[in-house]
């Protein structure tokens, strides 16, 4: 039986470790994750949902804050093969040449594309009209090592990071199991990447949930769905912060970008360079989530007109 280490930390991470856990071929002699987290605004420590997987179906956890440095834990475990999914650390060369079977990571785009740690938004904020999973051997660098399989799926005009996030969660888990056996017979395949056609996904910082609405409508549509539901993206309206988290695109305009231009029954236009951005669902700063409908009944429809979002 393989006995296979499991590094991961996110709910992406989960599925493929519960396949892991369930397939009988494999024993999962150990699983890495982040350290426990303050969430919410008690700050209650929280562990990750890796963590709570393992802990909840008794498998051996360490949740390790230095992979860097304390990774001879992990050695003493004596894995056959390390799988590693949105684990969130690089993973020391002396690890990495430690298992028979080598180190595999499950990545959430089709390398050489959207390297790095957020690929899930970024490809529906850049307007990729497909992504998918990669299987891939892992070197000292992030996601550059020799692809083993990968598999596409499409990107929905309508899909979210959520619900994009949840296929490629599955997807990824069975992409794995399907490909596991060849990697512990040895006769996978191993596939160069050509680094000349690399694009990035850097993680998601402040600026990059700042609506600019000077962006051509279909820019901020990607945007809104790209951040929706986490971390949210948000414009300013009466130097309030207000997150905007659904929207559709009309027609043609010529308007101040950013200037609320009508205010329909279940929405707010507002001006973009192009067209029409009409949004159907926000959170003002202080207030819950609410449809745009549920915020207009708050609202009189000559207090909105002409204001503009910055």
């Amino acid at each position: 039986m393989t006995r296979i280490v499991f590094m991961g930390t996110p709910e992406f991470s989960v599925p493929v470790l519960e396949g892991l856990t369930n397939d009988k071929e494999y024993q999962v002699v150990g699983v890495i994750s982040q350290p426990d987290k303050k969430v919410g605004r008690h700050q209650v420590l929280t562990p990750s949902p890796v963590s709570t997987f393992a802990l909840s179906h008794n498998l051996p956890l360490l949740r390790i804050s230095k992979i860097k440095t304390d990774y001879e834990d992990v050695m003493k475990l004596e894995p056959d093969l390390i799988i590693t999914c949105a684990y969130g650390q690089i993973i020391p060369k002396e690890l990495l040449n430690y298992p028979k079977l080598g180190c595999i990571n499950v990545h959430a785009s089709l390398l050489p594309k959207l390297r790095g740690g957020a690929p899930i938004h970024r490809a529906i904020i850049e307007g990729y009209n497909k992504t998918g999973i990669t299987i891939m051997y892992m070197d000292e660098t992030m996601d550059t090592g020799d692809i083993i399989a990968q598999e596409e799926i499409e990107i929905a005009y309508d899909d979210t990071v959520d619900t994009l996030h949840d296929k490629l969660s599955l997807l990824g888990r069975n992409l794995l199991l399907k490909t596991l056996p060849s990697i512990i017979m040895k006769k996978n395949n191993r596939i160069k990447q050509n680094h000349q056609e690399a694009t990035y996904a850097p993680n998601i910082k402040r600026e990059d949930e700042h609506l600019d609405f000077t962006k051509s409508a279909k820019e901020l549509y990607n945007q809104i769905r790209g951040l929706n539901s986490f971390p949210g993206a948000f414009a300013i309206l009466d130097d309030k912060v207000v997150k905007i988290y659904s929207a559709k695109i009309s027609g043609a305009v010529n308007k101040r970008p950013g200037e609320i231009i009508n205010i329909y029954k279940d929405g707010i236009g507002v001006a973009t360079a192009d067209k029409e951005l009409i949004i159907t669902t926000l959170q003002e700063e202080g207030r819950k989530k609410m449809t745009a409908k549920d915020y207009l009944n708050s609202k009189t429809k000559e207090s909105l007109l002409k204001k503009q979002f910055k």
